[in-house]
Order: structure tokens, then sequence, then C-alpha cells
């Protein structure tokens, strides 16, 4: 409406060659364009003539001036396309126009690249994490195997039927482990690799070990990290009953707390001494593992508790923040 006809063909030109020069420049090269090139123009451009090599950080500069100066010569000569003429006898004016055009161009750029930096950093720290959950899952596993079969191994001289029947429930254990990719599961599931792992445990030591689970409802469907509860009722085991002369019982609570839910596994053996409890998380892998996970997930401030008393048993506890799963979560 103005009468600078050649505006729209001269903008449509503009996008055909800064779409030409997208396809031919590397990509990389156009995130890293920056307005300074022109602080070292000078090298660069004899560094092209010298080695006969692209320097497409010259050319991303390049582009962007001699469209500015084909508008002025378009607007100078048929006064139809909007331009900022300079005064006669300015020079700096012009160089002022044309960092104008430069850093219109290369702000966004900067910005954008900046966005999508901080995207990926964020895209590396989720897989960091998953590959980190991933690898203590994967340690946490064998050590599971390897306890479970030190214990049939007790068994098959002396009750090899027992031992067959523990054997054909450890497969089914490990079929499940092996089926199930998820870093989370409900509470519901992990009680039930419990149960299983408790069947064999129960086989093993008979009347003896007596368990009690005081489960409440709403806490079945919370969101909890896979195999988080299995070590500290095989850490029970393994270090307050299995020493033990006479009967045991292990008991299992959970509940929910201001949006958490607790999860509590207690024994009634040996207990341990302050100086064992300070080292409970440096030996061995289970209640580390666990430990770990808890703070590499929901970070520092979530972490594993244990309190012991010599002779009456010790109590580990976790508190799970709570977590909304609409869809599996998975590697």
């Amino acid at each position: 409406f103005a009468g600078e006809y050649i505006a729209i063909f001269f903008a449509i030109g503009c996008g055909f060659a800064g779409g030409g020069l997208r396809e031919l420049c590397p990509k990389e090269s156009i995130w890293h364009f920056s307005p300074f090139v022109f602080t070292s123009l000078h090298r660069r451009a004899w560094k092209m003539l010298r080695t006969v090599h692209v320097d497409w950080q010259v050319v991303l500069l390049l582009a962007p001036v001699g469209l500015e100066l084909l508008r002025q010569a378009f607007g100078l000569r048929w006064h139809r396309l909007f331009y900022l003429p300079p005064p006669p006898g300015s020079p700096w004016v012009m160089a002022v126009i044309l960092l104008a055009t430069v850093l219109a161009v290369a702000i966004p750029i900067k910005t954008w690249n900046n966005a999508r930096i901080e995207h990926r950093l964020q895209e590396q720290e989720t897989l960091l994490l998953a590959a980190k959950i991933d690898a203590l899952s994967n340690q946490i596993n064998p050590h599971f195997l390897f306890n479970t079969l030190a214990s049939i191994s007790s068994l098959i001289r002396t009750q090899p039927e027992t031992a067959r029947m523990l054997i054909m429930k450890l497969s089914g254990i490990l079929r499940r482990l092996m089926r199930s990719t998820d870093h989370f599961i409900t509470l519901r599931e992990e009680m039930e690799s419990v149960d299983e792992y408790l069947d064999i445990e129960v086989v093993r030591f008979g009347p003896k070990l007596k368990v009690i689970k005081r489960i409440s409802p709403d806490t079945l469907d919370a969101v909890v990290p896979s195999m988080i509860l299995q070590p500290l009722v095989e850490n029970s085991i393994k270090h307050g009953f299995s020493r033990k002369i006479g009967d045991g019982r292990i008991t299992i609570t959970t509940r929910r707390d201001e949006g958490r839910t607790i999860i509590e596994v207690h024994d009634d053996g040996l207990g341990m001494t302050e100086e064992r409890l300070e080292q409970a998380f440096g030996h061995g892998i289970g209640l580390s593992n666990v430990n770990e996970r808890l703070r590499t997930i929901y970070g520092a401030a979530c972490q594993l508790e244990l309190k012991s008393v010599p002779g009456q048993g010790t109590w580990a506890s976790v508190a799970i923040p709570e977590l909304a799963l609409p869809e599996r979560v998975t590697a």
C-alpha cells in the first residue's frame, strides 16, 4: 500500500537465499554463527584464500551483509523498497546498519542455540539417570540370585525334593525379572515379588520363620522403584534371622503419611551394634544399592533409614514420595 512493490519479491528472494545457504552449510556451523566473526574476519579471509577451503562462518557473515547492500542498491535505484539510507559521507552509519543487520540474524540463532543446548543437556541427564538406575538394578539382581542359589545348595543333599521345588520357584522369579524392564512398579507388584522370594525362604527355614504383613490397602497402588523392598527383606533374613537360635519374625508394614508411602521391615533378630550399623551401607550390595537408587531417583533427602538394638532386632524404613504414573515408566 505504500508503493514498495519490490518488497515482496525481495523478501521471497531472501527466503530462497537463506534456505539454499542452510542446505549447503553444515548444520553445526549455523549454530556456531556469531557476529564476533568480525574480529577475526581478516585472518579467516586470508586463510580461505591460502588454503582454498570454505570458512562457513565468513560465508554466513557475508550473506546478510550482501543482502543488506543489495537492499540499499534497490532502494536507492527504484525507491520502491524500504531501506535506511546513510547520510552522504557517513560510512560509519552504513557500518552500523550492516552490524545491526548481522545482529538481527545472529542473536536469534544464539538464543535458539542456547535453548537447544539446554534441551540436549536435559536429555543427557535423563539418559544418564536411566542408565544409572538400570546399572543399579542389574547389580542387585545377581546379588539376589547368588544368595538364593546358596540357600538352595544347602538343601540339595539333605532335602532334594525341597531343593527341586525351590529351583522351580526361583526359575519363576527369574522369568518375571527377565520379562520386566520397568524401573517403577506398583507396591502391589513389588509385594508379589517379595511373596515369591519369601516362599523360598519359608521352605528353607520351615516353621522357624514367621512373616507378618501389615499392608495398608491405600498403599498398594503407590508407585515405587522396582526391587526396592526385596533387598530389605533379604537383609533381615540373612543378618537378623539366619544366625539366630530359635524362631524369628519379620514384619512388613506399609502406610501413607503426608503424601508419602512409608515402607518398614522389622526383624526380631540379633540386631547390630552402633559400629556395625554405621558400616551397613559400606559392606554388601543390597542396602547400599537401595540407598543409592533412592538418592538417585528422588534426591539426597530421600534415603534408607536403619535403626537397630542388639538383641531386639533391626528396623529398615524408606519414605517414597508420591509419583504419578499414567503409563509404564521404562528405560
